[in-house]
């Protein structure tokens, strides 16, 4: 039950951060009713001509009650100004004259390509725990499992003491001495993660917490020490991939439009701005695509898996009407551009990896 607030909470802040990014302020001197009616904005004291200020975009009209405050949330939510429910349904069925037309300017009915990028994070994150998705782990192991972890504990705690003390009467400088560094600094993840896991598990771990630096030791590099802690616990690196992963969702972006550019290498047409546009977007529909999908399977629903057909599909209609491909050109083209995507997809996994398992 803790979830369903936490997913709430989630899917708030994605509009509300998405709602950051879209034009518009708030801000006002309210009357006896709460509501203004103003003859120069409040924002920046230009007098008004219309709905909005022409100078900073500022609502003419201003209110501050109650009702009003739980409106602007739920239309932060659910509309973005309006422009969510004209943008749904190209986004989902026409995604290429979605793409063609924000980057050629006709940007007013539709949410901006970031906008929707965080609000689908957050949503779908939400929704993944919410329904305990398929990387959720509540912290909970079998008791054997528990033992075995709480005996790696202490063993790798006594070798690490012993270690230790080894160090301490070898000479400086020797080979042996790097050898201990190097043994010491091994044990000390083993340790630290081994005991971080049983925390999280709700057992209680008797001892100082472990130090992950002690004198003398040489410092693994990162890819080392993620690879170390990995292999370790597992566990505990899907966990914390699970509960990170949207923190740095919007590193896909910046690692996938290399890949278009080079669909059209030097193209005078296209530009990086373009690609842009059309990885945010992509990306956002094959994040709600799972979302849904993960939805579907936790309802029971049989034909949860087919909607991942409609992936390729959508990718190839997004191809051809942003780039004004042809049928060949769009086909190779998405065989690309798949293969492309695990390429990234495993870029960001050893990134996240590294980013949160050190």
């Amino acid at each position: 039950m803790s979830d369903i607030p936490e997913a709430i909470g989630g899917l708030v802040q994605g509009a509300v951060t998405a709602h950051a990014v879209e034009p518009g302020a708030d801000g006002a001197k309210p009357g006896e009713d709460g509501h203004t009616a103003e003859q120069a904005c409040l924002n920046c004291g230009t007098k008004l001509v219309g709905a909005h200020c022409h100078s900073c975009g500022q609502r003419s009209h201003i209110h501050r009650t109650l009702s009003a405050f739980f409106h602007d949330l739920l239309h932060g939510v659910l509309h973005f100004e309006g422009k969510l429910w004209r943008t749904l349904p190209v986004w989902l069925l026409n995604p290429g004259r979605l793409t063609r037309e924000y980057i050629e300017g006709k940007r007013a009915k539709y949410v901006s390509p970031i906008a929707l990028f965080l609000f689908v994070v957050f949503l779908t994150f939400a929704l993944f725990n919410a329904l305990g998705g398929a990387l959720q782990w509540d912290g909970e192991v079998e008791p054997d499992a528990t033992a075995e972890m709480q005996e790696a504990y202490t063993a790798a705690t006594l070798e690490l003491r012993e270690a230790q003390l080894k160090l301490e009467t070898v000479t400086p400088g020797s080979e042996l001495e790097t050898e201990l560094n190097t043994d010491i600094a091994a044990l000390q993840v083993q340790q630290a993660t081994t005991r971080e896991l049983l925390e999280l598990t709700g057992v209680e771990v008797e001892g100082p917490e472990p130090e992950l630096q002690v004198s003398g030791v040489v410092p693994s590099s990162t890819i080392n020490d993620a690879w170390k802690k990995a292999k370790a616990n597992p566990q505990l690196l899907i966990y914390k991939l699970q509960t990170n992963a949207y923190k740095f969702s919007w590193l896909l972006i910046p690692i996938s439009v290399p890949f278009i550019w080079l669909l059209f290498p030097f193209s005078r047409k296209f530009r990086m701005y373009d690609h842009t546009v059309f990885v945010t977007y992509s990306m956002s529909f094959m994040i709600a695509l799972i979302g849904l999908i993960s939805l579907f399977a936790y309802l029971g629903l049989g034909f949860a898996s087919v909607l991942l057909f409609y992936a390729p599909y959508h990718l190839y209609r997004q191809l051809r009407g942003t780039y004004s491909l042809s049928r060949m050109n769009a086909i190779w083209r998405l065989v690309a551009v798949s293969i492309f995507c695990w390429i990234a997809i495993g870029m960001f996994i050893v990134g996240l990896t590294m980013a949160v398992g050190t």
